[in-house]
């Protein structure tokens, strides 16, 4: 198949039911820091891309969202894939996109490059969409804050060993900072920056 070819399939059968099925679940997530959701409706976006991911691409990105892209990214098919289903333009500055997407191994830049927001705006900063090898049977962390009733236990695998120093830093700014949102195959986790994570003792 043609990176042409790959850019025209693959989105959503039913644009609207679709996108909307995706955004209540994306914004359950958000509400419930930590717990897994999963993406029902099916969608292909173009290697190395998850299906996930995907589609929080699909739902989020629009217009007038910049969308920021690893090299690996910016080479496969993915581009012509968000500009002929989304309209989103790419942005090579981390610092200028709404969200930014991270493929499965690749090493995620610090948090600390995209926009954080302003103390009066602090919804312009950077979303980011991390693809992780899998959102079980890694590290064991412990999420505690708002959404969160005492504590809630993730184990990601696959987070690059600096995640957690960038994420107390990214904390600090609040009520700026960057959201991330962690993928892996259909399924996704949330983790809002009003999140405290630490790790659990093994």
């Amino acid at each position: 198949m043609t990176q042409t070819t790959e850019s025209l399939v693959g989105g959503f059968a039913d644009a609207v039911f679709d996108a909307q099925t995706v955004f209540r679940a994306v914004m359950d997530a958000i509400a419930r820091p930590g717990t897994i959701g999963s993406v029902l409706p099916r969608v292909g976006p173009p290697s190395p891309l998850g299906a996930a991911a995907g589609a929080l691409l699909l739902t989020l990105c629009d217009h007038d969202t910049p969308v920021w892209l690893t090299s690996t990214l910016s080479k496969s098919a993915l581009p012509g894939w968000i500009g002929f289903h989304t309209g989103a333009p790419l942005t090579p500055k981390k610092t200028e996109a709404k969200f930014a997407f991270v493929e499965a191994g690749a090493q995620p830049p610090s948090l600390a490059h995209f926009t954080l927001g302003s103390q009066d705006y602090p919804d312009r900063s950077t979303t980011l969409i991390l693809e992780v090898q899998s959102l079980e049977g890694g590290p064991r962390l412990d999420l505690r804050g708002p959404g969160i009733r005492e504590t809630e236990t993730i184990a990601p695998k696959g987070l690059s060993d600096t995640f957690l120093r960038q994420w107390t830093d990214n904390r600090a700014q609040f009520p700026r900072g960057v959201d991330v949102v962690l993928t892996c195959g259909r399924q996704f986790l949330a983790l809002p920056r009003t999140t405290k994570i630490r790790h659990l003792e093994a």
